[in-house]
């Protein structure tokens, strides 16, 4: 157990992998992952260590069969490295007053995204190791140079992140790593599209609806009619639906769209009084010539100079290696009496692998890096405006008079239930439409209740689909 073999395989090396990848496993339990999510993602960063140890352990020949994945993952790995090394333009954070907030970052033209994505945001100033996913609200196609993401106000460091914001600080530092999501907007095939949310969980449903409002701009393209149905459990959250609005004009009219917003508050039996009704504060940072706009870590044509990374990396690859073995290794292993040490075939290949991609990549980012820079010294110098009121408040007291259309429409395709939850199988058995699509997301036992609904057989025109982001 304890050797450490110098013609074979080291059985050290195997242990210490197998440890590794049990630590890993038992801190992935559902438990330590919602309620120590850090002691989770702190222990993770040892599968560098796992993997250089198991290949220590199985050698060279093993190695080649796991080498495509593990040479893939490296590649990406370090795009994600080189990309949040840039601090991203932060212009503006909506606060609503259920506590969440919108932060909308300058974006470049050419990034595309599609609906449901995510992206990962690192504060320094919180904290330097902690990355954390967040749900893009906007739209790529209708805020062309803006992306936005909903951060709920439940955990030290999103609490830590809205005290910054409302400390009226000039500038906030932001790394970002993505966006990552799905390759398609499949969701606009359907006739009719009911979304079914439950707290923060309306968030990826905000992207969906501004971009059915982008699409339904277009002439004689036909849009699938939507049904909103969420449950919050005060009526502080319905400002989220705020968010189904741009911070920004655009040429998109949400009275455009067949929208039907059914809001359901379960902890609260009536309207809460007017005068405390909290207003929406935008507040605007000033801009700073080190922040650069969210863009594709290879700019324009991105999966072009990515296979020419991955192609000119392995064939260096293999030059490399094969110069290293017939004049290094192969003199000492066939004309003198020693014999060359079967972890150090390993280590070699390990160390050339990461070396010639991080060549290649770094060639590549540096030489794409200029055409980044010039769209990034494009400043928009911003006023900062007063604080508006806001919509989700004015579902609360619908004689406001409200002064935008948008804001009126939006109200005018609301209803909300006081003191009630969602009849999900009445709601779902009563969509009269040939093709519905139903998308959920929120608490497991509501996604696996509309999962149970839909697949009961009751109704052949329902098609389900369920967005989880527990991690």
């Amino acid at each position: 157990m304890l050797e450490w073999g110098k013609t074979w395989v080291s059985n050290v090396a195997g242990e210490i992998a197998a440890v590794l990848a049990l630590a890993m496993w038992v801190t992935s339990s559902y438990r330590i992952r919602r309620k120590m999510f850090e002691v989770f993602f702190y222990t993770h960063q040892l599968y560098i260590l796992y993997i250089v140890f198991y290949v220590l352990h199985v050698g060279a020949a093993y190695f080649c069969m796991v080498l495509p994945g593990i040479f893939l993952f490296v590649i990406d790995r370090y795009m994600r490295f080189l990309q949040s090394q840039r601090r991203a333009r932060l212009d503006s954070a909506r606060l609503l007053p259920c506590g969440s907030v919108e932060l909308t970052f300058s974006k470049s033209p050419g990034l595309y995204y599609n609906p449901t994505s995510i992206l990962f945001l690192n504060v320094p100033s919180i904290s330097k190791l902690q990355w954390h996913p967040f749900t893009i609200t906007s739209s790529c196609n209708m805020d062309q140079d803006k992306l936005s993401v909903a951060v709920k106000r439940l955990g030290n460091w999103s609490q830590n992140l809205c005290q910054e914001i409302s400390s009226s600080v000039d500038r906030l530092e932001v790394s970002v790593e993505g966006p990552y999501g799905p390759n398609s907007s499949h969701f606009l095939r359907h006739e009719l599209l009911v979304l079914v949310s439950g707290g923060s969980g309306i968030t990826p449903f905000i992207s969906i609806i501004r971009e059915i409002m982008f699409e339904s701009t277009k002439p004689n393209y036909q849009v699938p009619r939507v049904l909103l149905v969420c449950a919050f459990k005060n009526s502080a959250d319905l400002a989220m639906l705020d968010l189904l609005l741009p911070i920004n004009d655009t040429p998109a009219n949400i009275s455009q769209v067949q929208l039907q917003i059914e809001a359901y508050i379960t902890r609260e039996e009536e309207q809460p009084i007017a005068d405390n009704q909290k207003l929406l504060q935008t507040i605007w940072f000033k801009p700073n010539q080190l922040d650069s706009p969210i863009c594709a870590g290879l700019g324009q044509n991105n999966w072009l100079w990515l296979g020419a990374i991955i192609a000119s990396s392995f064939i260096m690859f293999l030059l490399i290696l094969g110069i290293v073995t017939r004049y290094y290794i192969y003199p000492i292993d066939h004309n003198t009496e020693e014999i060359y040490h079967f972890s150090y075939f390993v280590l070699w290949d390990m160390f050339l692998l990461c070396a010639c991609i991080f060549l290649a990549s770094s060639a590549v980012f540096l030489f794409r890096k200029k055409e980044n820079t010039i769209e990034g010294k494009q400043i928009q110098n911003l006023e900062v405006p007063t604080p508006t009121p806001s919509p989700g408040s004015c579902f609360r007291n619908a004689d406001r008079e409200l002064e935008s259309l948008p804001h009126r429409s939006l109200v005018q395709a609301t209803k909300v239930h006081f003191c009630a939850r969602p009849d999900l199988k009445r709601i779902l058995f009563d969509c009269k439409a040939s093709d519905v699509g139903v998308l959920a997301c929120g608490p497991r036992k509501m996604r696996h209740e509309v999962a149970k609904i839909c697949s009961s057989g009751m109704a052949d025109n329902l098609h389900f689909e369920s967005i989880s982001f527990n991690w």
